[in-house]
């Protein structure tokens, strides 16, 4: 619903307000800071009219107002005006990221979101390609076979296989060959695929430790994907997201296992560009007063992982956007000279 102009000016300066001090605005703080020449019975009846849109509330304590999770969503995506980092800051956090190994790359980007943000920073490792340069097979036990994987980069990975038949070492050099000559340099995804048609050209035995071998080796590739997360304890400063033990178990919940942050992260990774995810109407965010301000990062041009900063809802968004959106292009130039 588009609100008329008075109505943006007046649920502007509430959420600036708030969130600056923390306290609800009444009526009267509106008619100073809004600016507007209008009678303060007009800006009560407009106030009435956002909290009955759903944009403000009036807790019970006060007789002021705070925004909603909705009042929020509007404020960063129609009225909300991003600050520009200035060229000093911008060159000093460049000077933070100089050519390095990757990890240490991700670490400092992390370091640099919590510092400039003074909340949490994260950021996803690359992805892997489910890509394999050499596979090999160690004949552990009966029954029981170690398969290494190496990708391009030289990485390794290695996945326990418990199989059906007791292989001989020369049917496991025999298959590991079979993969490398063929298929090296492939996805584990082609490798299914083409796999699909020569298996039944194959021995029984050899075409099952090879199928199990792709499966293995796609799930271990896939594991490979991690993210750093700097300035937890920053958090615990933010009385919004620790004032009361619940908060602070679902918060180190979060962090703990990570596996509803890495879904939040892998959305934003496909819909590029800056994303907000206010919890209360988010799913994706785990706590009604936490948001998380993500971007992606590329590799020559290819998205690769995603970063951002998480924070209270009543966060002051056009400081943080800004610094969210320099870090990922920062990480990217740095990535793709590395």
């Amino acid at each position: 619903m588009q609100l008329e102009p008075r109505a943006q000016t007046l649920l502007k300066a509430l959420v600036e307000r708030y969130i600056a001090d923390g306290q609800p605005v009444g009526s009267r703080a509106l008619s100073k800071i809004s600016g507007l020449d209008v009678s303060p019975a007009t800006i009560r009846n407009i106030m009435a009219d956002l909290e009955e849109m759903g944009y403000v509330s009036s807790p019970h304590t006060s007789a002021g107002r705070i925004p909603t999770p909705r009042g929020y969503r509007l404020f960063v995506d129609t009225l909300l005006t991003v600050q520009h980092l200035n060229e000093h800051t911008v060159d000093a956090q460049q000077m933070r990221l100089p050519q390095q190994q990757p990890q240490k790359l991700i670490a400092n980007a992390a370091q640099m979101l919590s510092s400039l943000s003074q909340f949490a920073g994260v950021v996803q490792s690359p992805r892997r390609e489910s890509v394999f340069q050499q596979i090999e097979f160690l004949r552990l036990s009966e029954k029981r076979i170690l398969l290494v994987i190496v990708d391009p980069r030289g990485d390794v990975q290695n996945r326990l296989l418990l199989t059906d038949v007791d292989y001989t070492p020369s049917q496991l050099v025999q298959s590991a060959n079979y993969l490398n000559q063929n298929f090296a340099g492939l996805t584990f995804d082609q490798v299914r695929t083409r796999l699909g048609s020569e298996l039944r050209q194959l021995r029984d035995d050899m075409g099952r430790l090879m199928a199990v071998a792709v499966e293995a080796g796609s799930e271990a590739m896939a594991e490979g994907d991690d993210m750093v997360i700097s300035g937890e304890r920053n958090l615990l400063s933010v009385s919004d997201l620790s004032s009361n033990m619940t908060s602070l178990r679902q918060m180190f919940d979060m962090f703990e296992q990570k596996t509803g942050l890495m879904q939040l992260l892998d959305v934003s990774s496909k819909a590029g560009g800056v994303q907000i995810f206010i919890g209360g109407e988010s799913k994706l965010v785990p706590m009604d007063e936490m948001s998380v301000v993500t971007a992606p990062y590329e590799v020559n041009g290819r998205i690769v992982g995603t970063l951002g900063v998480i924070g209270p809802t009543r966060m002051a968004y056009e400081r943080v956007i800004p610094i969210v959106d320099i870090t990922a292009k920062l990480l990217s130039n740095a990535l793709s000279q590395s």
